[in-house]
């Protein structure tokens, strides 16, 4: 599977919003259906804000105990509800947002909404996972600590769970064929250096032999390379350790230690360091 093929599992077109902000005007006519951790505002479209509601509830619940989170009394209810509105169609998200023609949706976990439109199949079972995987881990682990790109997205991606399979095929498919970036990338690349699309960028690889190489690689072949790695990191750990060590390696995080003190208060003998999750993680692939 090339790079290029795996460009449909990435959600690269969602705003993350860290300044953003959502203003709601009146001649919108918001109508809404309330749930126990969600509100679902709609202009129109009544059935696919019902099963936006509905979705939004059964992946709140597994993701929470997929990274196995505390819940607390108040957590998300009443007035802590997160917002989810649904304009009716592409043109007028765009139009009421002024968001790039090739934005799909837009996320501000600050203020807990997330904004689209009724897109039908994928905004259900791609774009919502995804956003509320990323607002439950952001929740769980704050903005302080020192939370590694690749763990925030990868907890994302790895939510999205009718692409599970076909991550872990395709990881295991780059494994196979040496086209994995360095965990170094992976732990200090900025994926906005990367605009310049006929731009060929050479990146640092370890083969499956543990050798070092170089991939030659478009900007478009190294985030989407990036997104699958995260999901694959994310999925070891949780698969091969537990959801209860994933959710300690957080809280960890959350009270500032350091990403290798996190490892090895949460992995104990298994990981230390950088190094040796690479190495496990490789030895997961490999087994596939």
């Amino acid at each position: 599977m090339s790079v290029k093929a795996l460009k449909f599992l990435i959600i690269l077109n969602i705003a993350l919003a860290a300044g953003w902000s959502h203003a709601v005007t009146a001649e919108e006519n918001w109508q809404e259906f309330k749930g126990e951790h969600f509100i679902v505002y709609f202009i129109q479209d009544q059935k696919f804000a019902k099963d936006a509601l509905d979705k939004a509830e059964v992946y709140y619940r597994n993701i929470a105990s997929d990274l196995g989170y505390a819940r607390y009394t108040d957590f998300w209810l009443w007035d802590k509800r997160v917002k989810i509105y649904i304009y009716p169609d592409h043109p007028s998200f765009i139009k009421a947002t002024g968001q790039p023609q090739w934005s799909q949706g837009i996320a501000e976990y600050r203020k807990k909404q997330i904004v689209s439109y009724a897109w039908s199949k994928d905004f259900l079972e791609s774009l919502l996972p995804h956003e509320i995987a990323h607002l439950v881990f952001r929740d769980f682990v704050g903005f302080k600590g020192q939370i590694p790109l690749w763990l925030d997205e990868g907890v994302a991606q790895r939510e999205e769970e009718a692409r599970r399979q076909i991550v872990k095929a395709a990881a295991k498919n780059f494994f196979e064929k040496d086209l994995l970036l360095s965990m170094k990338d992976m732990m200090e690349i900025n994926l906005d250096d990367f605009k310049e699309i006929g731009r060929i960028y050479i990146r640092a690889t370890r083969t499956k032999k543990g050798e070092s190489g170089v991939l030659f690689l478009s900007a478009e072949n190294i985030i989407s390379t990036y997104y699958l790695e995260a999901a694959s990191l994310v999925s070891f750990l949780i698969e091969k350790y537990g959801s209860d060590s994933f959710a300690y390696f957080c809280r960890e995080l959350r009270d500032g230690k350091s990403l290798e003190d996190a490892f090895r208060a949460a992995y104990t003998t298994y990981i230390k360091d950088i190094e040796e999750l690479d190495l496990k993680w490789r030895q997961y692939l490999e087994e596939g």
